[in-house]
């Protein structure tokens, strides 16, 4: 059950990309339940509709959405999944397509629209800060450089088609997502070796993880549109956030407290040659992490639900 949040103490209109999505389908029911209008961008209108309810305006582009439509509020979640078949040519052009292609699809609707949206929360993702090698444990915060790797290259990308809203007045908040763990996405995945007694370390073990609770995530998202809109009027504003727990784990760490908490052994490693074997590049983003603090909303004052591991993964047993 998503807990109650106030994003706005003004009724809006929200336009959702990835709306039938893991953290679209939960942002979805807690916008509702805060009294605001929801308009979904997605493939299927007819399939988004059955899993949204009639509430919800389902879209199955941004052609379909008037110049006269008046949207408030965008919160851009869509994106094919990253893990999956490995990053050839092809694979590579579909991802940017599904991140990078849908914003600008986005931001040249804000272009024609008659009435500009005060905010677009888009999202991103750490990968932005490429990977940190075994044994750093510096932290990055949002000042951390993006590096020459195809992940951070995309959300970089991602970020700047985003960015291009800023021209119409749009303040552009880009949020950067840790692994989100809720019951969906990918943890059911990640813990059904752990569940078959099979789920020691990946590789080394020592490869950071920073993660987020869906509730904080969701919460987070209200803090930020709170946050911006707050914010005094002018100039259209930029900035990233990084939606991370405090608490950044090791994958052994997450292994290890993940079989104490559903009683079974950690015992049966996974080597790193196999993975890299079957996924080639895209294999760093699970045997190479990064350690990711998020200073922005620690600074702001946010508080977490879930800011360990330990609490987050009970909460969801």
């Amino acid at each position: 059950m998503i807990p109650a949040l106030s994003f706005d103490v003004t009724p809006r209109t929200v336009l959702v990309t990835g709306a039938t999505g893991f953290v679209g389908r939960a942002l979805v029911q807690a916008l509702l339940a805060d009294g605001h209008a929801v308009i979904a961008l997605t493939r299927s209108p007819t399939d988004a509709a059955r899993i949204l309810g009639n509430k919800v305006r389902c879209i199955g582009s941004m052609a379909a959405l008037a110049d006269d439509t008046s949207v408030d509020v965008v919160v851009n979640l869509a994106g094919a999944r990253i893990l999956g078949p490995r990053w050839s040519g092809s694979r590579k052009a579909a991802l940017r397509r599904s991140r990078i292609g849908l914003t600008g699809a986005v931001v040249d609707w804000i272009a024609r629209a008659r009435h500009k949206p005060l905010l677009i929360l888009s999202a991103s993702a750490i990968g932005y800060y490429g990977t940190q090698a075994i044994g750093d444990a510096a932290a990055l915060d949002e000042s951390a450089p993006p590096q020459p790797v195809f992940m951070s290259e995309l959300c970089r990308e991602w970020e700047a088609a985003a960015h291009g809203a800023a021209a119409y007045g749009v303040q552009v908040e880009c949020m950067r997502f840790g692994l989100v763990l809720g019951r969906g996405g990918a943890l059911p995945m990640m813990l059904l070796p752990i569940k078959l007694g099979l789920g020691g370390r990946l590789g080394s073990g020592h490869q950071w993880l920073s993660w987020i609770h869906l509730d904080d995530l969701l919460g987070a998202i209200a803090h930020r549109w709170r946050h911006a809109l707050r914010s005094p009027n002018g100039e259209a504003r930029t900035g990233a956030t990084n939606f991370t727990a405090p608490e950044c784990v090791s994958q052994s760490e997450f292994s290890r407290t993940a079989a104490r908490i559903w009683h079974r052994p950690s015992l049966v490693p996974t080597p790193a040659w196999p993975m890299r074997l079957a996924l080639g590049e895209q294999a760093d983003l699970l045997l190479e992490g990064q350690r990711v603090v998020p200073r922005r909303l620690e600074q702001e004052g946010f508080v977490f639900r879930y800011p360990g591991i330990d609490a987050a993964l009970r909460s969801l047993k």
